[in-house]
Parts: structure tokens; C-alpha cells; sequence
């Protein structure tokens, strides 16, 4: 079966191409390095890494806490960082710099996996969430590198899939020496499509071991004293096409009943930002950049983060936050970040990726979940009115985010084992 396979993924490498160079038409760093796509690299690499492969951004930014934690345990192993998006390599670099090696995951082809694991010899390999490819796996097999899946999450649709193709995913799976899964649903379904009830454990989801510094706090705090001028600060992050032209309509509707607001948009993609500008102007809403360095008078409607790597400072300069990718059919992003710098947390009906975590923080009054624009724009002015339900809002969320810490405790443990068996 995995010979089919291969046998496809060779076929589709021409259209991937395509898809790459058609990305990068809006976003240039697509087209940039795609030997390593390949695992043609430009330089040599010493062996026996310690390799870690996070897709994007947001695996990125859930696993950096768990690699400051091995790099003190282990100070002298050489960490190798794969990520997929070029956003996502733009974040390992700019938070561990030097510290780490970061290449592009090679495209799970029999030759590109083979140059991969030739060139770097991992000691051990770790997959964060949802990362299943079937010859990386059995080259990992094959070269007797113990494979951990951490931080893993299988939806119940990505679950059907796998179950329909048993011959692939059975032999895939039994490559891997663990899975720590977020949540017993995510163990059961594992072990649905084929892993050994001893291969996995619930270790929970390290998003909630996130770590906001205080200087982080205080940067968002004076951004809102200098440059947004003490006004009412409503973030809209992480948003995706056609979400922020939902949000600036809601915008034009509330600041009728709150001529201080002003709206920031966190579009989810750099690409987008000068879409997204253009968007504004088509409202004939005043917008200014962060990259401008502009004040912000009563008279701009819109701040545009047009940076990357600052949410959680702009998250600490709002007085409400809504998380994006959740009023469009994308499934939702990250909600513990605002949480856990202290903003009341919004987001929509869609949150298929963050199931449970939105499921948890509603079952305990610390969100607000809305359906609908009018459900966003009851909630703003609401929140607006009473800041006893602000201050309500953010204490709830921060005792949810405390009480489910300790993935990353559980899954440093493990790797230091692991790490310490393979230095010997």
C-alpha cells in the first residue's frame, strides 16, 4: 500500500510545485528555499540531533516553552526544528535563533526522506499534533529512531478517513514508540485507527503550559497609552478571508453606541495585510498600520498589525479580544493565548480544532461563544458597559488555564528519558 502511495505523492509533486508558486505570487517566502523541500541543503549539518517537526505557527508557538525546558536539561544536544510554512520557519527563528537547527520538512517521498535522515541521523524524533506520514515513519523504523507523537489530536473526521485505509496507516502507526494524546476522545480515536493501547497515554495539551511574560504584558499595556490613547481596544486576531469584512461591518454598527472604540485586526496571514487594508479603505474606515509608527486619534477606525510574533502584546493592550479562523468554517485558533494574558475571550461557532478547549472554558462562564454578528456586537457593548463582567471573565479564564497545566511537565519527562537512553 505505502508503494501506491509513494507511487502518488511523485505524481502530485509537479501540481504541489504549482501550488507553492501560485502561493507565492501573495506571500514571496513560498518560493524560496524548495531544495530543502526536497532535503537538498546548502550546507552541511552535524548528525544526531534531537529533531522536533512542528507544522506552522501555531504548533510552533505551543512547542517552544517544552524546547526551553529540554535545551536546560540537555544543554549540550543539538536540536534540529522542522516546520512546514514559511510563517511557521519565520517564528522558530525569530524566538530560538542560534539555539536550534531549522530546516523545511522534506516532502515524504522515499528519496527526500532518505537524504533527510542521512543527512541529520536523529536520535530521536518528535511529531507534534497531527503529522502522519508514512515514509518518514518507516524511515524512522527502518534507521531505528524511537518516534514520539506529542501533543497529538485525531478529529473524528480525520479518524473515518484513516480507518478506511487500514494496510497504510496500521504499519504507519506501529512505527511510533508513543503518542501522548491531548484528551482520552483523542487516545480512543488513535487507537480506532489502529495504534496499540500501550503505545498511547494522555498527557494533555501543552497550549495551556503557555508562558506570558510580564515584559510582554507591559509592552501591550503602554502601546495602548501611546499610541492608542486610552481608547476601547477590541482585537480581532488570527482572522482569515471574508471574516474581516464581517468584523468591520460589526465595527461601523457598535461604534454608534461606542465612539471610542477602536478595532485591531490581526489578519492570520502576512500576505493579507495590504488586502486587508484595502478592504478597510473600501468601507471608508481610516486605517493606520503598526508599521507606520502612527498614533492612533479618534478619528482611525482601524489598527492593522501588519507584524509578526506580537499577538500576545497586542492581546495585552485590549479590552476584549475575539479570536478569528471561528466565524468562518476554518475551525477556530488558539483562545488560551488571550486568556492567559488577562483579556475577556470571544470567538464564534466554529471551533472544530478547539473542540475541547472551547468546550471547557464556556462550561465554566470564562468566554463567550457568539453565532452571529448580532451575538458579536450584544457582547462588545456589554462587555463595553460593565467591567465587572470583564473582570469576572478574566478571572475564570485564568483559574481554566491554571487548572489544566502539566502537559509540558509529562512530555518533558518522557523526552528527557528518552534523550538520556539515546546519549549512552
Amino acid at each position: 500500500m505505502r508503494f501506491f502511495y509513494s507511487l502518488l505523492f511523485y505524481l502530485l509533486v509537479p501540481f504541489i510545485l504549482c501550488r507553492l508558486l501560485w502561493r507565492s505570487v501573495k506571500a514571496p517566502a513560498y518560493r524560496h528555499r524548495w531544495l530543502e523541500r526536497f532535503a537538498y541543503y546548502p550546507k552541511h549539518y552535524a548528525p544526531g540531533v534531537i529533531w522536533f517537526h512542528a507544522v506552522s505557527v501555531g504548533e510552533a508557538e505551543a512547542l517552544f516553552p517544552l524546547i526551553r525546558q529540554i535545551q536546560t536539561l540537555h544543554p549540550d544536544a543539538r536540536l534540529l526544528i522542522t516546520t512546514t510554512t514559511p510563517t511557521g520557519s519565520a517564528r522558530v527563528k525569530a524566538v530560538l535563533q542560534e539555539t536550534v537547527e531549522h530546516v523545511y520538512l522534506p516532502y515524504d517521498t522515499p528519496g527526500a526522506v532518505n537524504r533527510f535522515m542521512h543527512c541529520f541521523k536523529p536520535g530521536i524524533a518528535v511529531i507534534v499534533e497531527t503529522e502522519i506520514w508514512p515514509n518518514l515513519f518507516a524511515c524512522c523504523g527502518r534507521n531505528g529512531i524511537p518516534l514520539y507523537m506529542i501533543n497529538a489530536r485525531l478529529s473524528e473526521k480525520s479518524a473515518r478517513g484513516y480507518q478506511k485505509i487500514p494496510s497504510l496507516v496500521h504499519p504507519v502507526l506501529a512505527q511510533v514508540k508513543s503518542i501522548a494524546a491531548q484528551t482520552q476522545d483523542d487516545a480512543d480515536r488513535f487507537i480506532a485507527i489502529g495504534a496499540e493501547k500501550r503505545q498511547v497515554i494522555v498527557a494533555g495539551n501543552i497550549k495551556f503550559d503557555i508562558d506570558i511574560a510580564n515584559e510582554t504584558i507591559e509592552q501591550g499595556r503602554q502601546l495602548k497609552k501611546d499610541l492608542f490613547n486610552s481608547r476601547f481596544v477590541w482585537i480581532v486576531a488570527s482572522t482569515h478571508k471574508d471574516e474581516e469584512a464581517i468584523f468591520l461591518e460589526i465595527y461601523k454598527q457598535i461604534k454608534l453606541q461606542i465612539p471610542e472604540l477602536l478595532l485591531v485586526l490581526v489578519p492570520r496571514h502576512p500576505e493579507r495585510f495590504g488586502e486587508v487594508e484595502r478592504l478597510c479603505k473600501l468601507r471608508q474606515l481610516s486605517v493606520i498600520r503598526r508599521t507606520s509608527g502612527e498614533s492612533c486619534h479618534q478619528g482611525v477606525d482601524v489598527y492593522l498589525a501588519d507584524t509578526m510574533g506580537e499577538l500576545k502584546m497586542l492581546y495585552a493592550s485590549a479590552d476584549v479580544a475575539f479570536v478569528g479562523g471561528s466565524m468562518v468554517a476554518v475551525g477556530g485558533h488558539n483562545v488560551l493565548e488571550p486568556a492567559a494574558v488577562g483579556v475577556p475571550v470571544m470567538f464564534g461557532p466554529f471551533m472544530a480544532n478547539f473542540k475541547e478547549i472551547a468546550g471547557g472554558i464556556l462550561q465554566r462562564g470564562a468566554a463567550i461563544q457568539c453565532q452571529n454578528k448580532d451575538d458579536v456586537a450584544r457582547a462588545v457593548y456589554a462587555l463595553y458597559e460593565d467591567a465587572g463582567y470583564r473582570a469576572s471573565l478574566i478571572e475564570k479564564a485564568k483559574v481554566f488555564v491554571c487548572q489544566n497545566r502539566g502537559a509540558k511537565a509529562k512530555l518533558s519527562d518522557m523526552l528527557d528519558q528518552a534523550i538520556t537512553q539515546v546519549a549512552r
